[in-house]
């Protein structure tokens, strides 16, 4: 039993009483007798900051993960003091921190628990490295569910689970090994159909065991550092995900090219094979944006090198393959090559811009160029350095993106897999070792990559993509899932990971298509591909030690199923852009869980497979082989069937057939649904009618449709064109209503609006409250209407 005078239990120390506070601004401080403070901060009505320390006083508050354009600012807060607690009110939440031991509770403001401590703080000390390691326990509710924590290779709720939070270079990693290459220590917790978050803004190796332990008790823990965390009020996750999203960033606007069809390999070299790949795509007809070289188009996989063995003039071919559609993406690592003649590591060395150990040497690892040095890319002048190292890949030869691999930091033959712990780092000023700097050293560099390529491509959009990330880079870099492996679990595991990322903040993530260890079957390829074209990064990449992975490597039935779907995509691309659009103006995720979706229904807090794509589409990926359908399970509201209009309500688990060349997708009834012709690039064709499918519904539905230039920066001056959809539909008529923003003047002139299960026979139209005139029987036969872009209102009645 925990009291006043008992501060130590089982080697953990805690607060002792509170013996004063002060109220300033929207911060109140909690002072105790044994030097523990906590701070809280009210950053929003529904976002407290809980800070404590140890030792009487804070050190410098610094972090890497905050936005500091996020919102913030509330409209109420009441500071009280009581008998035994103080209460802290906002126009959301109450907050109760006890005199006694400084553990609190949080309700609603109808008295409702929503979060209380257990244990609450505690820490011991780390007589190894110095400081604490900090803990915090809190009580879990009967019936509790938790989500988040990034690209986790596990069950969609968390509950139940233990997990670690360290970077890692994990190849072939495999269902529920811990750690990976991604650390998001956000999550989400749900209980008596309420919504709050987590995140436990620490950069050290974190742990969060969700009920494993001890059945009903939540914990999280650091190896150091501070106990420093944010509480976020829903009631719903919507709101939940939301305000973490904005508390940590979003990104720009990628151009659109980006959201494509990327195909990678390594490595594609020399140039002819290069040519022989983009060549092929266009041959089949399969659609393709973007096209990769791995780390041997380098000189001795030395960074802002060329072999010129296998790439005689970059520029002329890129310059090349840029004629033909294809974006050129290359890799850049952070392992330097130790050799005295290699430009690169002398301005490093000269400048001093290497990681060194604690007692002065310059830290040296072993990865693919051999004995490297590594840029401390904590360092703001070492990250303008390497920004500046990117004018000639970028502004000369004309590449168009950058990924960044190998940065968790990955180091080869040590047995940690990384930095020795005792790596120095500037820290933006707050020197520390590894221990604290591990974290977040890959997106540090993807935060110097981001702004060099930024600079290079200017005026269009950057392109940047990492493996490894720590909560708030999504800022700078999307990402994507790391060494997977061609297996069906792996299919399995990466529809889970990449909603999991979406719901963590860094929507904009994919897996390897089709694997990158070993080779995939052609029906597993296939299946992937049916999945990976309805994630936001759409890539396929694999090691080649196993075999060829382009969709032509497999047989004629996988290129067309191939074709079809990446077409499809090509299709949905004002619908992906709109998604993305949504989701840097408003931090919607782009994917959602059905939890996400309807918290309320508990059916869904254990559904893994099932999503919805945007606000508008549901997919359920086959994640067996031989399948001729499968039981999946349709959440509230009204649906059809996309491949054969049939209507479905949900709320239900029902079995749909689906052929080899389909999986169950599905278009919320009310929607509208934007589609482009089938391009084989971004910017191919020129097109004069915007194509609007409109799925019937009795009730209102609202769609969006958000379009720019595709590129550059004019959208940011307002020459954009949003379209917002108001749907009415009733017994015997349809009523469109369009709403227009923006001053960008679209290319096309007219929309051709497809209808779908309209329940009535159309006998009249009206345009803006005119006439229009038509032929029944044509309109019976093909179910669309073509009509000027510039209408407001469209109502179709009929019998």
């Amino acid at each position: 039993m925990i009291t006043n005078t008992a501060l130590e239990y089982k080697g953990n120390l805690f607060p002792s009483k509170v013996v004063s506070y002060e109220h300033e601004g929207d911060s109140i401080s909690f002072n105790t007798d044994n030097n523990v403070i906590l701070k809280v901060t009210i950053l929003r009505d529904s976002l407290i900051r809980f800070r404590f320390t140890t030792k009487g006083y804070f050190s410098n508050d610094f972090s890497y993960a905050i936005d500091k354009s996020q919102l913030h600012g509330y409209n109420f807060l009441t500071v009280t003091e009581e008998e035994n607690h103080f209460e802290i009110r906002t126009s959301k939440v109450k907050c109760k921190i006890k005199k006694a031991d400084l553990r609190l509770s949080i309700y609603d403001l109808n008295d409702f628990l929503i979060l209380e401590d257990e244990l609450g703080f505690h820490w011991e000390e780390s007589y190894e490295y110095g400081g604490n390691i900090v803990k915090m326990s809190k009580s879990s509710k009967d019936g509790e569910c938790f989500y988040g924590l990034g690209d986790k290779a596990t069950q969609m709720n968390l509950k139940g689970k233990r997990v670690e939070n360290f970077a890692t270079d994990q190849y072939a990693y495999q269902k529920d090994q811990e750690p990976l290459y991604k650390v998001v220590p956000f999550y989400i917790g749900l209980h008596n159909k309420q919504s709050y978050g987590i995140f436990f803004d620490n950069t050290f190796r974190t742990f969060f065991d969700f009920c494993q332990e001890r059945r009903n008790v939540t914990s999280f823990w650091s190896e150091g550092g501070e106990m420093n965390y944010y509480f976020v009020y829903g009631p719903q996750m919507q709101d939940v995900v939301t305000t973490y999203t904005d508390l940590t960033g979003k990104p720009e606007l990628p151009p659109l090219w980006v959201l494509g069809y990327h195909q990678c390999k390594w490595s594609y070299y020399p140039e002819s094979k290069v040519k022989e790949i983009t060549s092929k795509f266009r041959e089949l007809k399969i659609p393709c944006d973007a096209i990769y070289l791995d780390i041997d188009y380098m000189d001795g996989f030395r960074c802002f090198t060329w072999n010129k063995d296998y790439f005689p003039d970059p520029k002329k071919m890129v310059a090349e393959l840029a004629e033909d559609g294809f974006k050129t993406v290359v890799i850049i690592d952070p392992g330097i090559k130790i050799d005295k003649d290699y430009w690169v590591y002398k301005e490093g060395l000269e400048k001093d811009y290497f990681c060194k150990r604690a007692d002065g040497p310059y830290m040296k690892g072993k990865v693919w160029p051999g004995e490297c040095n590594f840029p401390d890319y904590t360092n703001p002048v070492v990250r303008e350095w390497w920004a500046g190292l990117f004018k000639e890949l970028i502004s000369d030869i004309g590449v168009k993106g950058v990924w960044n691999d190998m940065n968790e930091p990955a180091v080869m033959e040590v047995p940690n897999k990384t930095f020795p712990m005792d790596v120095r780092h500037s820290y933006d000023g707050n020197p520390c070792s590894h221990r604290k700097a591990h974290n977040i050293y890959g997106t540090q560099m993807a935060r110097a990559t981001y702004h060099g390529v930024k600079r290079f491509v200017y005026p269009k959009r950057p392109f940047v993509i990492t493996r490894s990330a720590y909560s708030g880079a999504q800022r700078y870099t999307s990402s994507w899932t790391g060494d997977n492996v061609a297996t069906w679990e792996h299919l399995w595991i990466a529809n889970i990971q990449v909603q999991r990322m979406s719901i963590s903040g860094m929507g904009f993530t994919g897996s390897d298509i089709g694997g990158f260890a070993e080779q995939p079957t052609g029906e597993l390829y296939a299946r992937w591909i049916q999945l990976g074209v309805f994630h936001p990064f759409c890539r396929t990449h694999s090691s080649g030690d196993h075999g060829n992975q382009e969709p032509w490597a497999f047989d004629e039935e996988v290129v067309d199923i191939t074709r079809k779907f990446v077409s499809l995509r090509y299709q949905l691309l004002p619908y992906l852009y709109t998604m993305f659009w949504q989701y840097i103006e408003e931090g919607i995720p782009m994917l959602k869980p059905l939890v996400y979706y309807d918290q309320d229904d508990t059916q869904t807090h254990y559904r893994n497979d099932e999503f919805i794509f945007g606000n508008h589409i549901l997919v359920c990926p086959i994640l067996e082989p031989n399948a001729v359908g499968r039981r999946m399970y349709i959440p509230r509201g009204e649906w059809y069937n996309y491949w054969t209009n049939e209507f479905a309500t949900g709320g239900r688990e029902v079995w749909v057939d689906s052929k080899f060349d389909e999986i169950p997708v599905f278009v919320k009834a009310g929607s509208i649904i934007p589609k482009y012709p089938v391009q084989q690039y971004v910017g191919e064709l020129e097109f004069d009618e915007l194509v609007l499918d409109y799925y019937f519904k009795i009730g209102k539905e609202k769609s969006e449709v958000y379009e720019d230039a595709q590129d550059g920066y004019d959208y940011k001056k307002g020459r954009f064109s949003f379209l917002s959809f108001r749907t009415i539909g009733k017994e015997k008529e349809v009523i469109i209503q369009l709403h227009k923003e923006g001053k960008y003047e679209t290319p096309y002139s007219k929309y051709k609006i497809n209808f779908f299960g309209l329940p009535f026979k159309v006998t009249e139209i009206e345009i803006d409250n005119e006439k229009f005139e038509f032929n029944s029987a044509d309109f019976e036969m093909n179910g669309f209407l073509i009509v000027d872009k510039e209408f407001s209102e469209l109502h179709i009645s009929g019998e």
